[in-house]
């Protein structure tokens, strides 16, 4: 199957925040992290996500590190910016203030906490979708927002204009295939072990966390299988499971992970904001250990 049109790119990163050992956002380790990774294979960057820590940074950081990685990437560079708040007014508010920083659009996780019904959600995307020129990349995450985007939600949501992709980290892929079925929206893979499987079934890329490391292992597998070379999709995607697993699935957020990787790396990251806790060494060696195999493996 050919994958669809992909408004945003097709290998995006969702990229950290680098700080200052102080802990202030460091806009030169920014600008120099964002060209590092569009050089090494990602033709987009989501910012201000999770991955980015966006809970611990204020709203005038949010814009004035999309204007740093902006001026460091240059027109031709989408980027996808992070919005997601609780409550739908703020939500507004950051979407309005990414549009004139300079984002091509906007990340809108479903609205958490408060567990809104789907009418609410529904009315949620619409609101945030009419108040500017961004076009919305919907993010169906229900493990950490408590609500997911019901297929019949997004199906309904993809009639409007404004709502062009989903970021995916729903686990379901009967729903997935609904959605896919029944609407042009372009999917992006939001979980790194699902970025072949969501891509064979016509998926418009993905948007990655382990990307921060390895951007050129993730550009990789999409290249093989656009290239109609599965076998080697597969045997790629494969390879980066240990990394994945240790990245997103040992416990840490891949905030923190990613930031370990990046400072073994020589990369700007910096430190975690609190809540989040540095990894400790062990898990540091780990991560590395991983690493260093699949680099040696490519």
């Amino acid at each position: 199957m050919t994958p669809r049109t992909a408004p945003f790119g097709r290998t995006l990163c969702a990229m950290v925040t680098p700080f200052t050992p102080a802990g202030a956002l460091d806009v030169d380790g920014a600008a120099r992290l964002a060209a590092h990774l569009i050089a090494e294979g990602c033709d987009g960057l989501v910012l201000n996500g999770t991955t980015g820590e966006s809970p611990t940074t204020t709203d005038a950081e949010k814009a004035e590190l999309i204007v740093a990685v902006r001026a460091a990437v240059g027109p031709g560079i989408p980027l996808v910016a992070g919005v997601g708040s609780a409550d739908t007014r703020h939500t507004i508010e950051l979407t309005r203030a990414a549009e004139k920083a300079g984002a091509d659009g906007a990340l809108v996780v479903t609205p958490y906490y408060s567990k809104p019904p789907q009418e609410s959600v529904e009315a949620h995307f619409r609101q945030v979708a009419d108040a500017s020129g961004l076009p919305v990349m919907l993010y169906d995450i229900p493990g950490r927002t408590g609500t997911r985007i019901e297929p019949e939600t997004m199906i309904r949501l993809a009639g409007h204009p404004g709502i062009v992709a989903v970021k995916d980290c729903s686990y379901d892929f009967l729903g997935t295939q609904k959605v896919l079925a029944a609407t042009e929206l372009a999917y992006y893979a939001g979980c790194d072990e699902h970025i072949l499987a969501l891509y064979a079934i016509g998926a418009a890329g993905c948007v990655s966390t382990v990307a921060n490391v390895v951007p050129r292992q993730v550009a990789a597998i999409l290249d093989a299988f656009e290239s109609g070379d599965t076998a080697r999709a597969t045997e790629l995607q494969l390879r980066t499971v240990p990394l994945i697993e240790a990245v997103m699935a040992a416990g840490l957020p891949g905030t923190v992970t990613a930031k370990a990787l990046l400072e073994r790396l020589g990369l700007p990251a910096g430190p975690v904001r609190a809540p989040l806790l540095p990894a400790g060494r062990a898990t540091a060696d780990e991560l590395w250990r991983r690493y260093e195999e699949l680099a040696d493996s490519h």
